[in-house]
């Protein structure tokens, strides 16, 4: 089997390359990633040299680049490629229109002239919007996207329908809640809160912090993807979730326990403009179909979390170096000037 992966620098990508590389002997592996502020090919140094996997750096808005990368032809593309913080969406909106939706109609173009090819597109429970109280939202339920990066995401998903529609392309949507793991770029909240935590810092909550969210440890989700690659009906749309909301503020309180730091680290901050207060899908139809079901647990997944960006405090240093210095700044020391009201 030949997959392309887009993005598989980022975290959930690189994740999953290591994932497939392991789990099947006969897989060749293509990674097409720009390598923007978030990619980062120290998290695939380990299986750099293994002769099933080449990386092509490349633009997925680049016509030509991406022709020339599916003349390769492949049995599957996993596409991951994408801007992915809201905050970086509000404070500005391009980069998620450029990457998101005219790169992955780029992509689909490319993969008209390849009928067997399996599209599987990466996008995010942010699609529906904020859940109600009780309530898990299935694929049915209309899109409501509340933020520029949610609504670049809910593009992406219609060009992909469409194409699937019109020319015929054997696509399949996942829309997962939240993942971390290893490798995750600290600007999102389980390793911004365990870099800070370790290192006695403050740890910055939105608002009141009690937004709730699902989260799933990223492996429960590579082997989600890889499912769906051999598995799932064209044209189909799955949720992918744990199940198991939890207010923000109970996430942060839970590393600060395994660390042993004290909550008093803990600072508010000026809340997100527009911050969707919950989301929660309904997964019951991804379990029944391909018989996936989670396998770690949240407590044990942020112990290996933990665990990890212990052992790697490299990686980290060099995550948090320059551009992301920049971010840290605008975001959580000068809120006021970089979400205007």
């Amino acid at each position: 089997m030949k997959v392309l992966v887009t993005g598989g620098a980022g975290f959930i990508g690189s994740n999953f390359v290591r994932l497939l590389l392991s789990a099947r002997r006969d897989v060749e592996i293509v990674n097409f990633d720009k390598l923007t502020y978030a990619g980062n090919p120290e998290s695939l140094a380990d299986i750099a040299q293994d002769p099933r996997y080449r990386f092509i750096r490349g633009d997925i808005t680049d016509r030509n680049a991406v022709g020339e990368v599916f003349s390769r032809g492949f049995d599957a593309v996993v596409h991951f490629a994408a801007e992915t913080h809201v905050d970086r969406s509000i404070e500005d909106a391009s980069p998620f229109l450029t990457t998101n939706i005219l790169g992955t109609q780029c992509l689909l173009e490319a993969a008209r002239d390849f009928r067997d090819l399996r599209f599987i597109h990466i996008s995010t429970d942010e699609v529906y919007g904020s859940a109600p109280a009780g309530v898990n939202f299935k694929e049915e339920t209309p899109l409501d996207p509340r933020s520029p990066y949610a609504a670049s995401k809910a593009s992406a998903e219609h060009f992909v329908a469409a194409y699937a529609n019109t020319f015929g392309i054997s696509s399949v949507i996942l829309r997962c809640t939240n993942n971390f793991g290893p490798f995750q770029f600290p600007e999102k909240l389980i390793p911004l809160m365990i870099a800070n935590a370790s290192e006695n810092k403050p740890l910055p909550i939105y608002g009141d912090g009690l937004q709730e969210r699902d989260w799933l440890f990223v492996e429960d989700y590579c082997r989600a993807i890889t499912l769906a690659i051999e598995h799932a009906r064209p044209g189909s749309v799955y949720n992918v979730s744990s199940g198991i909301s939890q207010p923000n503020l109970k996430i942060v309180r839970t590393i600060l326990q395994v660390l042993g730091k004290p909550e008093s680290l803990i600072q508010y901050v000026k809340d997100r403009p527009g911050h969707d207060r919950r989301y929660a899908l309904d997964s019951s139809k991804f379990e029944r179909e391909l018989g996936w079901r989670p396998q770690v647990s949240f407590q044990d997944g942020v112990r290996k979390t933990i665990e990890w960006y212990q052992a790697n405090s490299e990686w980290l240093d060099h995550a948090r170096s320059g551009e992301y210095r920049n971010y840290y700044e605008r975001h959580y020391h000068r809120r006021s000037e970089t979400f205007r009201s």
